[in-house]
C-alpha cells in the first residue's frame, strides 16, 4: 500500500535529518535557515534552475514591454526576488520594486543590481505575498513571481493581492514548481520527501497543484503551459510557467 510505504519512507528522511527537526524543535533552525542556510543554498540550486530555465524565461518575458502604462514606462513588482535572478530578463528603462519575506539575500541581491543597471529600482519591501499593503492598489503594470508561490502560506490570498496590486489590462507572469502526475512515481517521491524538505527549505511545497489557483484566481486572460525541467536529485522537475492579465 502506496500509504504506508511514503510513511515508513518519510521516517527514514526524518531520521536522516534528525539534527535539523532537533535544531527546529529547539527554536533554533528557522533563523539560521532564513539568514545562512537558505540564502546560500538558493544560491546553488538556483545558479542550475536559472541554466535550465533561462530559454523558458526569455520566452515568458518576451512580451512584457506590451504591458508599459499609458504614459509608455513600464513598473513592475517582483514577489519574492530573493537575490535578483530575473533581473537580467527584464527591459532596460523598467522601474522595479522588489519584494521579500526574507531580507537576508543583499549579498547576491546586490550583484545582480549592479550586473543589470538597465533598471531603475524603485525600493525594496520586506513583506509576504499575502500582504503586500505597503504597495498601492493598481500602481504596478507587471508582477512577476518565481519560485515563490510552493512556500506562500495562502496561495489564494497572494494571488488577490497580484491582483489588487496589479492595474487593469496589467500581467502577472509565473514560473513555478507544483505537484507531478498523481499516478507517477515522482509524485510518491514528492509525498516521500514533503515534510523534510518543507523543514530544510524554508517552507517549500511539493506537492502544490498550482494552476488550479491560477485557474481560479479572477484573470481575465490566463495563458499556462505545464513544462519539465530535469533538476537531478530534486523532487521538482514539473513546472508551469506563463502569465494571466488582470
Amino acid at each position: 500500500e502506496a500509504g504506508a510505504s511514503v510513511l515508513l519512507l518519510r521516517a527514514c528522511l526524518a531520521l536522516l535529518a534528525s539534527p535539523i527537526y532537533l535544531l527546529s524543535f529547539l527554536g533554533m533552525w528557522e533563523p539560521f535557515c532564513r539568514k545562512v542556510f537558505f540564502p546560500f543554498i538558493l544560491d546553488k540550486i538556483g545558479a542550475a534552475h536559472d541554466k535550465k530555465s533561462k530559454k523558458h524565461k526569455l520566452e515568458l518575458f518576451r512580451n512584457l514591454p506590451d504591458f508599459k502604462g499609458p504614459n509608455g514606462e513600464l513598473r513592475l513588482l517582483e514577489i519574492g526576488t530573493g537575490g535578483g535572478s530575473n533581473f537580467q530578463f527584464y527591459p532596460a528603462g523598467c522601474k522595479v520594486t522588489c519584494t521579500d519575506i526574507n531580507p537576508n539575500f543583499q549579498e547576491s541581491l546586490a550583484k545582480n543590481m549592479k550586473k543589470n543597471q538597465h533598471l531603475q529600482y524603485e525600493r525594496f519591501v520586506v513583506a509576504a505575498g499575502e500582504d503586500l499593503g505597503q504597495v498601492p492598489s493598481g500602481s504596478v503594470d507587471a508582477v512577476v513571481c518565481t519560485l515563490v508561490l510552493c512556500s506562500v502560506s495562502s496561495v489564494s490570498g497572494t494571488l488577490r493581492e497580484v491582483l489588487r496590486v496589479l492595474r487593469p489590462g496589467g500581467a502577472f507572469y509565473f514560473l513555478e514548481h507544483v505537484a507531478a502526475e498523481h499516478s507517477s512515481w515522482r509524485y510518491f517521491w514528492q509525498q516521500v520527501c514533503f515534510p523534510t524538505w518543507k523543514l530544510v527549505f524554508a517552507g517549500c511545497c511539493l506537492t502544490r497543484e498550482l494552476w488550479k489557483n491560477l485557474e481560479e484566481a479572477k484573470f481575465s486572460e490566463l495563458k499556462i503551459q505545464h513544462i519539465s525541467l530535469a533538476m537531478p536529485w530534486m523532487p521538482i522537475e514539473p513546472h508551469i510557467v506563463g502569465y494571466g492579465v488582470k
